[in-house]
């Protein structure tokens, strides 16, 4: 059978580059004939993905997936044209043109892949033009959900056809209604991205204008979960999308490793089956003093038992503080030292599929969602960045598969949000989201212990996300180059 090769190109940063290889992985478990040369750009403000990526090599994740590292580029510190994540990546062309270029096996060899397009990440379309340059196909990996790509594409159309600014959203009673949702979206959870016309431009509108030029979009959710979003996608021709392939949920695993690993999941294993509240809010989910406090308190009241990883805001990567005692209420370690643990980095997947675990406070990133719904934890909603606040808007009001504890709280993180000021979630209000969460076999709860069942049905033989995959790869081999790659 013919072998065939697809350049992956991920945004760099741990998070995205471990997502790629996780598709990858399932591409590759799937059918023999394909295999994958992930592209790695390196970026002034990225620290460690030089150190992520030598620690997949060491771990010969396959023999069918291998790594190429860009060189890095000099940026003059006192030029600010390249401060945009756009712009960024815009000055990666070339190197990329570059490196697939060295790729191409002068004579054709029958033992050799061909060619068979370019993954690119859903904030890197500007590749696209660097696969049409080759002749190949692009597919766009979307790492969110197919109700968010809709949401894109409909502001997109939006700016694009009807001439509205979506910046003047920002802090009003508007409600819009893509067509991907069944019920309107406030302006309220809306993407703090839609808030300056650069940050809608590198977010929303240059990766939406780019979607509609790929061959396909593989997204990371699955039928059961989204049919509504999915089939409107599909069958609606005023959205001009290109097929949809879901495809999830595909989990990221942590390749991280914690000496205090060990401790926490005895901790976990002393606990009672559904009866410790987890709270995590990702890699750069962090909050203030005042929050951290108000959090402490509602943990203090609600009296259930939890496991609370507490990391310390820092401008570009998140650590643990090197003491708890700094920032938590005088006395909160020793008053609930009997029913909870404070933690900094937290194996999250690990934790979720214990079966203690009976709630999670999260920050709602999509990658979090999915895991809890696999594992069957309900959860309670703290946004932070990013689409989160989408993602929290959807699990209570369109999906009822988690509880509010704020569906609009964010904080500034990667963009200005000039409408806003900081904002604390009181201690009242938490502890409700606890209960609703915590307390009594809820329909919350059991519609996600339904849907975990429904997602890991949709990999299975037969599935729907099975089945996807399927339609992924026979399109792939269909209209793979004749172009041969240096193996």
């Amino acid at each position: 059978m013919a072998k065939t090769e697809l350049v992956f190109v991920p945004l760099p940063g741990v998070g995205h580059i471990g997502s790629a290889v996780e598709l990858a992985k399932v591409l590759i478990d799937r059918d023999e004939r394909l295999s994958f040369t992930v592209v790695v750009m390196k970026m002034p403000f990225d620290t460690k993905t030089g150190k992520f990526v030598e620690s997949l090599a060491k771990k010969n994740i396959s023999g069918r997936i291998r790594f190429v590292e860009l060189p890095s580029i000099e940026f003059d510190p006192n030029d600010t044209s390249n401060r945009t994540l756009s712009s960024l990546i815009e000055t990666q062309k070339p190197l990329v043109r570059e490196a697939v270029s060295k790729l191409i096996k002068p004579e054709s060899s029958p033992d050799s892949p061909q060619l068979g397009g370019f993954v690119v990440d859903m904030f890197c379309t500007q590749f696209i033009d660097v696969a049409n340059e080759f002749g190949l196909p692009s597919y766009v990996f979307f790492t969110s959900s197919a109700t968010y790509l809709g949401l894109m594409l409909y502001i997109q159309s939006l700016h694009d056809d009807q001439k509205v600014d979506p910046t003047k959203f920002e802090g009003s009673d508007v409600e819009l209604s893509p067509p991907t949702s069944t019920v309107p979206i406030p302006a309220k959870v809306l993407p703090a991205m839609m808030s300056s016309k650069d940050s809608l431009y590198t977010f929303i509108l240059q990766p939406s204008r780019g979607f509609r030029h790929a061959r396909g979009i593989v997204v990371n959710t699955f039928t059961e979960l989204e049919s509504y979003a999915i089939n409107t996608l599909t069958n609606d021709d005023g959205i001009n999308a290109p097929p949809i392939y879901p495809v999830g949920p595909i989990l990221t695993k942590s390749h991280e490793e914690t000496s205090s690993q060990d401790s926490i999941m005895q901790w976990l294993d002393e606990q009672a089956s559904s009866s410790v509240l987890f709270l995590c809010f990702g890699t750069l989910g962090s909050f203030g003093a005042d929050q951290v406090k108000e959090i402490a308190l509602a943990l203090e009241r609600s009296g259930h038992h939890f496991l609370w990883s507490l990391r310390e805001p820092t401008s570009n990567e998140k650590k643990q503080y090197l003491s708890p005692d700094e920032v938590l209420p005088a006395g909160f370690l020793d008053r609930t030292a009997e029913i909870g643990k404070v933690i900094g980095w937290a194996p999250q997947t690990t934790i979720l599929a214990h079966k203690a675990i009976g709630g999670f406070v999260s920050h709602c990133g999509w990658n979090s969602t999915l895991e809890s719904l696999w594992y069957g934890v309900p959860i309670a909603t703290l946004p932070i960045y990013g689409e989160q606040q989408v993602n929290a808007f959807l699990l209570v009001e369109e999906w009822g598969l988690g509880v509010e504890i704020k569906m609009d709280f964010r904080r500034n993180i990667f963009v200005e949000i000039p409408s806003t000021t900081t904002v604390i979630v009181a201690a009242d209000v938490i502890e409700r989201g606890i209960k609703s969460v915590m307390e009594g076999d809820n329909e919350v709860r059991k519609r996600v212990k339904e849907m975990s069942k429904k997602c890991r049905q949709a990999l299975m033989e037969g599935g729907s996300s099975h089945a996807s995959l399927g339609y992924l790869i026979e399109d792939i081999i269909n209209n793979v180059s004749p172009v041969k790659m240096n193996r």
